[in-house]
């Protein structure tokens, strides 16, 4: 999957595009009263995964292996979750999915979940190895659902 997860990267697009593109081909439906309340995880998890991307600073990378210059941040969004970003989209794809009542779309975010899961497996063992500090704040705080998981 690459030195720096680049592979990893690549299959969180096609993830993210599935749940986005999901509602094209739509045939299950949940009923509609969900809408509403997917709209407002959309606009959770938007801000979420924004304040994560803030907070990250000059440590931000799009890959899995944190930068040789980057911070170890436990801070901001990430007193929250350890990995906001991943949990905004999470979080915002399920509300794309109750927004558009489809079971096919919430099938997607499922599948965007595992993913994360899986893809932060690495970027933990590696936080984990370039950090002292990481495994005792990975005790702390939920991985990608806050309060949750």
């Amino acid at each position: 999957m690459g030195k720096r997860g680049e592979g990893w990267v690549a299959l969180q697009f096609i993830a993210m595009a599935l749940v986005g593109l999901a509602p094209l081909v739509e045939q299950a439906y949940l009923p509609s009263w969900l809408a509403w309340p997917g709209f407002a995880l959309m606009v959770a998890g938007g801000a979420l995964g924004i304040a994560g991307l803030l907070h990250l600073g000059e440590s931000l990378t799009a890959f899995p292996r944190p930068l040789e210059r980057g911070q170890l941040v436990t801070s901001g969004a990430y007193a929250l979750v350890r990995h906001p970003i991943y949990a905004g989209l999470i979080i915002a794809a399920v509300g794309w999915a109750l927004w558009n009542t489809g079971l096919l779309t919430l099938a997607a975010a499922v599948l965007l979940f595992v993913f994360f899961d899986m893809k932060s497996r690495l970027e933990e063992r590696w936080l984990a190895e370039k950090y002292p500090d990481y495994p005792a704040y990975r005790q702390r705080v939920k991985k990608l659902i806050p309060w949750v998981y």
